[in-house]
């Protein structure tokens, strides 16, 4: 299968299934439990029609926004995904060098395997970084402190892992970093020597925001002992309150679900939050943020950034996000599936076929620019 071939989000994950290691793969497309919500993500978008118009002149389409003051070139960006490095060995690189040739935001992660520093370098549009709150309340103010000095617009802290997701695939296969695998998983990279034979002949994997804080066993980090050791479950409003005004510009919160929260986030002071259910992976059987969306835009969305992310396959899932408020949509199955399959072409790929798919859709709905996609171009099918 080449890359000309893939045409939409199924044919780069077939691609990805192709080139990757059982383990690596699952880790990418599973969820927790019976990753219920993970189905239910792309399922929400299904559940609402859109309404065109016609005869309203479409030969020029605009469908830059602006989001948590940054100027985004289309209304998506590419979220910020852990371990990027173990799908291809361009990593971060790839989404870095994509999301600045399409002029849209990426993030870093806390567990990305490209530094804050040289992901700035690669690209000079919007990037976030992504982080999680530390017991250690020194190592929060000096990983805030880094990305200001390396130049990152938007803080975007987790909200919805204070415990790692019951992920029963990565259980089954024993993925860990280090690799910890089963029989089984040890089989499948056997049948796949051409991703081991990239991952060697390469750069040592890293993590290169925390290994100057926590120790490695053996060349890489346990993660799990992360998640257990490092971060604060009794992590609360204040202590968020306070980091927003230490950071003093734009900060976001993701994994946001409820009206409350979202309101709660308001009040401290943040300029945006993420509707998110961390694809799926964390709270099995809860609401996908499509379904919760217009809800909490009704309730905060003159007052703050709306943003959502989980399940977005296609443009029109795009469109239906933007007509019920969001300011922007975050990818990330979309764009790591084509990372695994072939780097920075692959990510370059997915995200010009979303651009033309947002362009050709907005045509089709009688939309020029991003604002006229309102409530009037939606129906909904179900309560």
């Amino acid at each position: 299968m080449r890359l000309s071939d893939c045409h939409s989000f199924h044919d780069f994950r077939r691609m990805a299934k192709r080139r990757l290691p059982g383990p690596i793969f699952n880790y990418i497309d599973g969820g927790a439990d019976d990753e219920v919500t993970y189905r239910r993500n792309t399922a929400s978008f299904e559940a609402c029609d859109l309404v065109p118009n016609v005869l309203r002149g479409v030969t020029d389409v605009d469908m830059s926004v602006t989001v948590m003051g940054q100027r985004l070139a289309m209304p998506v960006y590419c979220s910020p995904t852990a371990l990027q490095r173990l799908f291809h060995h361009q990593g971060e690189r790839a989404v870095a060098a994509a999301a600045g040739k399409f002029g849209t935001m990426f993030g870093v992660s806390s567990l990305g395997t490209v530094s804050l520093e040289e992901a700035r370098r690669i690209s000079s549009g919007p990037q976030v970084y992504q982080f999680y709150f530390h017991k250690d309340r020194g190592l929060n103010r000096e990983m805030m402190a880094r990305a200001k000095q390396a130049g990152i617009e938007v803080m975007m802290l987790t909200v919805d892992s204070i415990t790692g997701g019951n992920r029963e695939r990565d259980k089954r296969t024993g993925f860990a970093i280090p690799f910890r695998l089963t029989l089984g998983g040890m089989a499948q990279f056997a049948m796949k020597p051409a991703w081991g034979i990239n991952y060697v002949t390469h750069e040592r994997f890293r993590l290169p925001q925390l290994e100057n804080h926590i120790a490695m066993d053996g060349g890489a980090l346990s993660i799990s002992r992360y998640f257990t050791e490092m971060l604060d479950p009794g992590m609360t409003w204040d202590d968020v309150a306070e980091m927003v005004r230490d950071w003093g510009g734009q900060f976001c919160l993701k994994g946001v679900m409820s009206v409350e929260d979202a309101k709660r986030a308001v009040a401290i002071g943040c300029t945006g939050i993420v509707l998110s259910n961390h694809g799926g992976r964390q709270l099995d059987g809860s609401r996908s943020a499509f379904d919760q969306l217009a809800e909490i835009v009704d309730a905060v969305g003159d007052r703050i950034d709306v943003i959502m992310d989980g399940g977005v396959q296609r443009g029109t899932h795009v469109l239906k996000a933007l007509a019920l408020g969001a300011k922007a949509v975050g990818l990330g199955r979309y764009y790591l599936f084509p990372l695994a399959a072939a780097g920075q072409p692959g990510v370059e790929r997915a995200l010009e076929l979303m651009r033309i798919e947002i362009e050709r859709d907005m045509k089709l709905m009688g939309c020029t620019k991003i604002d006229q996609l309102t409530r009037d171009s939606l129906r909904f099918t179900r309560g």
